[in-house]
C-alpha cells in the first residue's frame, strides 16, 4: 500500500534589523519543509499583512499605519522574487522524508522614511503539491530608530558704526520622521557672556554685544534650555531650515577691528 504524502513547513522570524533610510539586506532566515520521499512540492510566499502590498512589495507596518517596502528573494544576489505563482517565483522541490531548509534573502530599499518605532508583517507561506496544502506564518520586523543630525552657517552682522544691524543665518535639521527635537544655542566664548547678552570679542579683548533670536520680530530669545528658550521642531526625514535671527544694539563704544565668536548648536532628541 502506498505511502500518502505528506508535508509540514516551518519558517523562522525574519528581524530586518535597524534601517536607516540605506539598503539593507539584513535578515535572512529560513524554511524547514519535510516532505514524503518522492513527493514533488513547491514553496508559496504570501503577499503579507501590509496595507499595499503586493507580490513583489511587500509592506511592514509601523506607527500610525505607516508603511516600508521590502522585498523576499529566493537566491543570495537578490535577482529572483520569491511568489506563489507555480512554476514562475515559488522554490520547486522533492521530499526526501527528512528536513530540507531554504533560505529567504530580504531586501529594504534606500530611501524610505517613517516615523521612529517597531515596524511588522505577518506572511503566510505554503507548501504544495498534488493535493497537499499546509500553511504556515512567520512575523518580519524591523526598527527604525530616532535620529538626528545638524549643521549651521555662519552668521555675519558686516560692518558696524554704531547703529542695529541684523542678520540671520540658517541651521540645517534633518532628523527622522516623526522625531521631535530641540536646538538650543549656547552663551558663546566671551568672558561674562550669558545665552541673553552675548559678546563677541576683538582686538585687546574688547567686547561687542549682540544677541540671537527664534523669531524674525527678534523679540524671543534663542538660550539652551529645553522647554524655555530653545528652537523646536519635529522631524520629516529631509533637511529642515531653523533660521537664526541676530541683532546687533545701537551705541556700543568698542575698538576699531574684527570682532567674533562661537557658538555650539546642540540637537537634543
Amino acid at each position: 500500500m502506498a505511502q500518502a504524502a505528506s508535508c509540514t513547513i516551518s519558517v523562522a522570524a525574519m528581524n530586518l534589523g535597524v534601517y536607516t533610510g540605506a539598503l539593507s539586506t539584513t535578515g535572512t532566515t529560513t524554511v524547514t519543509v519535510t516532505c514524503t520521499q518522492g513527493f514533488n512540492y513547491s514553496i508559496l510566499m504570501g503577499l503579507g499583512s501590509g496595507s499595499g502590498a503586493t507580490q513583489t512589495n511587500h509592506r511592514v507596518t509601523g506607527p500610525s499605519s505607516n508603511t516600508l517596502q521590502y522585498n523576499m528573494f529566493r537566491n543570495s544576489t537578490r535577482t529572483l522574487n520569491w511568489g506563489q505563482t507555480i512554476g514562475t517565483d515559488t522554490i520547486n522541490a522533492t521530499g526526501t522524508g527528512r528536513a530540507q531548509t531554504f533560505s529567504i534573502y530580504p531586501r529594504l530599499p534606500v530611501g524610505q522614511s517613517g516615523p521612529p518605532g517597531t515596524y511588522t508583517d505577518q506572511v503566510n507561506m505554503a507548501v504544495s503539491g498534488n493535493g497537499v496544502y499546509t500553511v504556515t506564518s512567520f512575523i518580519v520586523t524591523t526598527t527604525i530608530l530616532p535620529s538626528c543630525t545638524i549643521t549651521s552657517a555662519s552668521l555675519s552682522f558686516g560692518t558696524y558704526i554704531g547703529i542695529v544691524r541684523d542678520a540671520s543665518a540658517i541651521i540645517t535639521v534633518r532628523c527622522s520622521n516623526g522625531t521631535p527635537y530641540n536646538v538650543g544655542l549656547n552663551a558663546g566664548t566671551a568672558p561674562g557672556a550669558t545665552v541673553s547678552t552675548r559678546k563677541m570679542t576683538g582686538p585687546g579683548a574688547a567686547l561687542l554685544g549682540y544677541n540671537l533670536f527664534r523669531d524674525a520680530g527678534r523679540t524671543i530669545n534663542w538660550g539652551n534650555t529645553i522647554g524655555t528658550d530653545t528652537g523646536t521642531g519635529t522631524g520629516s526625514g529631509a533637511n529642515q531650515s531653523v533660521y537664526v535671527y541676530g541683532r546687533l544694539p545701537a551705541q556700543q563704544r568698542v575698538t576699531p577691528g574684527a570682532y567674533a565668536d562661537t557658538v555650539v548648536a546642540t540637537i537634543t532628541y
